[in-house]
C-alpha cells in the first residue's frame, strides 16, 4: 500500500490540469503540436513575438503543465496557495523581443504520455526537449535559441545534452537558465521520508519505469552542455540539497553564474518569482542571444 502510494506522488502522469492561456495575458499565440523521436505526440503554444530569439521553457514535473502550477484540487496543505503562472514570464520575453515555446512534457497537460507511460524526472523527457529545440529551430530557421528549464525541465535539458545524438549537436542554441536542478534522491532525503515508506515507494517505481530513480544522475551530464548557464536556486528550500545544486553549477564547463535567491521557505517561491521578478534573470538571454 505505502509503495504504491509513495510512487503516485513521484512518478504518476498528468497530476496537473491546464489551467491558463495566453489570451489571458493578451498574447499572440499558435496552439502547435509535434513528436518526439519515439513517436510521442507533444503539445503547447507557440507565443510569437521577433523572429530572431526564440525561448523554449521546459516546465517542472509531475504536479505541472506549461501554464504553471495551481494549489486546485492539493487540499488545505497545498505548497503554495496561489496559482504560479508561467505566461507571466512568457509576457515579459514577448515584450522584450523574443518568441516563446511552451510545451507539455510526455504525461502532463495535454500532451500524450510516453512510451513509458511514468514520469520519469528526466531521462525519458530529455527526448522532449530535444523536440521542441528542433520544431523551434523548424518554426525560426534562422534564429538564436535559448533554454528556459525549470527543475525536472533543467534535470531533462542537461540529460538532452548528454545524450550522444543530443542537444550538443544544436549549433542554435545559445543559453540557458536553469532553475532549481534537483535529483530524485536529494528531493527523497530532504523530505525526511520514513526509510521503509522510501524504499516501498521506489520498488514499485523501479517495476514502471524499468528502473531505480536513484541511478540517474544529470549532474554527471552538467559537463557536456555547451552554452552558457545560469543556475537559479532559493537558499531557503527545503525540498534539495544545497551541496547537490553547487554540484551541478561546479560541473559545467561553460560561461556560468548563479543567482542565490532569500526567499520564502518554499520550493515554490522560486518558481512564483521567476515571473514576478523576470528582469532580474532574462538579462542573461539578453547578453548571449
Amino acid at each position: 500500500m505505502f509503495g504504491n502510494m509513495i510512487s503516485n506522488m513521484m512518478v504518476k502522469p498528468f497530476q496537473s490540469p491546464l489551467f491558463d492561456s495566453p489570451e489571458a495575458h493578451g498574447l499572440d499565440y499558435e496552439n502547435v503540436e509535434f513528436k518526439a523521436e519515439d513517436d510521442v505526440t507533444l503539445r503547447g503554444w507557440l507565443i510569437k513575438g521577433g523572429t530572431g530569439k526564440v525561448i523554449v521553457q521546459s516546465h517542472f514535473g509531475v504536479q505541472c503543465n506549461r501554464g504553471g502550477w495551481t494549489p486546485k484540487g492539493h487540499g488545505p496543505i497545498a505548497p503554495w496557495k496561489q496559482d504560479i503562472k508561467f505566461l507571466r514570464q512568457a509576457k515579459y520575453l514577448v515584450d522584450q523581443g523574443y518568441s516563446v515555446l511552451m510545451y507539455d512534457l510526455r504525461g502532463h497537460g495535454e500532451s500524450d504520455i510516453g512510451t513509458i507511460p511514468w514520469v520519469s524526472w528526466g531521462p525519458e523527457e530529455a527526448k522532449d526537449v530535444i523536440a521542441a529545440v528542433d520544431f523551434a529551430s523548424e518554426q525560426y530557421p534562422e534564429a538564436s535559441i535559448g533554454l528556459l528549464s525549470i527543475c525536472m525541465g533543467s534535470a531533462s535539458t542537461t540529460y538532452a545534452f548528454g545524450r550522444e545524438d543530443g542537444l550538443g549537436r544544436r549549433t542554435n542554441l545559445k543559453a540557458m537558465i536553469a532553475v532549481q536542478p534537483l535529483l530524485y534522491t536529494c528531493f527523497i532525503k530532504a523530505l525526511g521520508m520514513p526509510g521503509f515508506m522510501a524504499r516501498s515507494g521506489e520498488k514499485v517505481s523501479a517495476k514502471r519505469l524499468g528502473f531505480d530513480m536513484s541511478a540517474p544522475d544529470f549532474v554527471k551530464d552538467a559537463p557536456k552542455v555547451t552554452v552558457p548557464t545560469l543556475v537559479v536556486q532559493n537558499t531557503n528550500d527545503p525540498w534539495t540539497e544545497m551541496g547537490m545544486v553547487r554540484d551541478y553549477y561546479d560541473a559545467l564547463k561553460v560561461e556560468k553564474d548563479l543567482m542565490l535567491l532569500d526567499l520564502e521557505k518554499s520550493r515554490f517561491a522560486a518558481y512564483d518569482y521567476l515571473g514576478t521578478h523576470p528582469e532580474e534573470m532574462m538579462g542573461w538571454f539578453d547578453r548571449y542571444m
